[in-house]
């Protein structure tokens, strides 16, 4: 799910942030070696996965983060699946974000610790150095750019959950209109369906989407379950986290677009750092792409049920250029 510029209403609820889909795991890192080498580290599992340093990545550290041995970040929890509590009570954090920056901090031979902030007073935590990093679902705003570096590693927009099984044969948003659909009241998704989608059942002949908002995405869901409406709209990643939490993934299933796999509208979403830091986004930037390429980065996202949401390339600022 993208925190874009403005307020996003299209949140999960409080009670998804109670469902862990993994075990937090503890990295242990060590950092590098005063000498630019880096030093021995032991392997942190992740995903099932062991991850141990890539030395070209580690490389890429500026010396006072490498001697440091750690990197804090900034996370505005809760907001599954991205960062979420283990549990109700608890201050300790799971998520995609937090163990793919775990998992980044293990290719780099360095912890990635994360702290709470609340979303609005990031950008200011990291401009009074009270933070390394931020890792929260931020959209990679050109606006933002302005103040931050962002290594993109995810691209989300809306996604349509439907019953498992998909009863309705949904293949793409064409095949919501005439039909009742369900979606939580003013969030982006409402913008969509009336001043995009609307258009586009029109000029394809067919009838508008008949679109019915509820207070929450819980109560849309409901609305599938109950006869409703054939479908809610919600943000991809958390269709998919949605689909594979409830009821052991028996209930709800994500219509798959291959013409908009990561979403309709999609954006990306990026880790911060200060816009001066160039060669501390270089190393994440490694350090993710690495993690890209031995597997790492996608059982990350499957494990959430938000494979969908991946992108092939770590990029910098690609936003910028799109």
């Amino acid at each position: 799910m993208s925190r874009s510029p403005l307020p996003s209403a299209g949140r999960l609820t409080a009670a998804l942030t109670l469902v862990s889909a993994t075990a937090l795991l503890a990295t242990g890192c060590t950092a590098a070696s005063a000498e630019g080498e880096p030093a021995a580290s032991e392997p942190v599992k992740i995903a099932g996965i062991e991850i141990t340093v890539d030395d070209d990545a580690a490389a890429l550290l500026p010396a006072e983060i490498a001697d440091a041995g750690s990197v804090k970040v900034a996370t505005d929890a809760p907001y599954a699946p991205f960062e979420m509590f283990t549990e109700e009570g608890s201050d300790e954090l799971t998520g995609v974000d937090v163990d793919l920056g775990r998992a980044i901090g293990a290719k780099l031979g360095v912890d990635f610790e994360f702290e709470q902030q609340a979303f609005d007073g990031i950008i200011p935590a990291l401009q009074a150095g009270n933070f390394d990093a931020t890792i929260t679902a931020m959209t990679s705003s050109v606006e933002r750019m302005e103040v931050l570096t962002f290594v993109d590693y995810s691209a989300s927009g809306t996604g349509i959950l439907t019953a498992a099984g998909n009863p309705e044969g949904i293949e793409s948003f064409l095949d919501l209109c005439g039909a009742e659909v369900a979606v939580q009241a003013a969030t982006s998704q409402v913008d969509l369906v009336n001043d995009v989608w609307q258009g586009e059942c029109e000029a394809n002949g067919l009838e508008p989407i008949a679109l019915s908002e509820f207070p929450s995405d819980a109560d849309a869901q409901l609305a599938i379950t109950s006869g409703k409406a054939i479908a809610s709209l919600l943000t991809k990643p958390s269709a998919g986290y949605v689909a594979k939490t409830t009821n052991d993934g028996k209930t709800f299933e994500v219509v798959e677009d291959p013409e908009a796999p990561n979403g309709y509208d999609a954006t990306l979403n990026g880790i911060g750092v200060l816009k001066d830091d160039a060669a501390f986004a270089e190393a994440i930037q490694a350090a993710l792409q690495s993690l890209m390429d031995d597997g790492t980065y996608e059982a990350i996202l499957d494990q959430y049920g938000v494979t969908g949401i991946g992108i092939d390339e770590a990029t910098i600022n690609g936003a910028a250029s799109s």
